[in-house]
């Protein structure tokens, strides 16, 4: 059972690859590897289970939440063309 679902996980992940690399937008790209790494939380998950590994839970929580703040700062630099503050005072121009 366990390994049936690690192989629909891989499928599913291989096709947000395949989005990434064919995406027609940016956007689309960072949707695409955004949601190819919480496949890849669900990967870790599963083998976890599968392996007798509960430990894995915790390797993919960490995952999770580098997957979510890389994701935010690459929006951030998209949008704004850095990471850092714009202007000198601490906020956005168009804030």
């Amino acid at each position: 059972m366990f390994a049936a679902a690690m192989l629909a996980v891989a499928t599913t992940m291989a096709l947000a690859l395949a989005r990434a690399l064919l995406g027609p937008t940016v956007y689309d790209r960072i949707l695409a590897l955004n949601v190819f790494g919480t496949k890849t939380v669900l990967f870790i998950a599963v083998a976890g289970f599968l392996f007798g590994r509960p430990e894995f839970l915790d390797i993919g929580l960490v995952y999770a939440l580098i997957n979510f703040i890389g994701t935010v700062a690459v929006l951030k630099l998209m949008h704004y063309g850095e990471l850092g503050w714009i202007d000198g005072a601490g906020e956005h121009d168009d804030l």
